[in-house]
């Protein structure tokens, strides 16, 4: 780089710099998303416990279900979008969702 532009001093480009400065939020945030992945398990018995209805109700459970998924799937990008965050964020949206159900419909039968 010297050689091809004398006198001009060596940056970061604006991403790595970013990435680096945030290396240890981010690791932070990779442990907090850790933890909440540990409180959502358990959507695999309740698609199990649905499998082969196709009654409302089951159609419902599995639309939850494959959101929680796909909040679980979703990784983040360094250094902007942090995947902890964003699940928490994602997750906090499908409780507001099914409170919202449940104060429509009362509360729903255990399948």
């Amino acid at each position: 780089m010297a050689k091809v532009f004398p006198g001009v001093p060596h940056q970061l480009c604006q991403y790595h710099y970013l990435k680096q400065a945030v290396g240890p939020a981010w690791e932070a945030d990779r442990h907090a998303k850790k933890e909440l992945k540990k409180r959502v398990r358990g959507i695999r018995p309740l698609e199990r416990a649905v499998a082969g209805r196709e009654d409302e109700e089951a159609h419902i459970v599995r639309g939850y279900c494959a959101a929680v998924r796909g909040a679980l799937a979703d990784e983040g990008k360094a250094p902007l979008e942090p995947g902890g965050l964003h699940l928490h964020e994602r997750l906090q949206a499908i409780d507001a969702s099914l409170a919202r159900a449940e104060q429509k419909r009362g509360a729903c039968r255990n399948p």
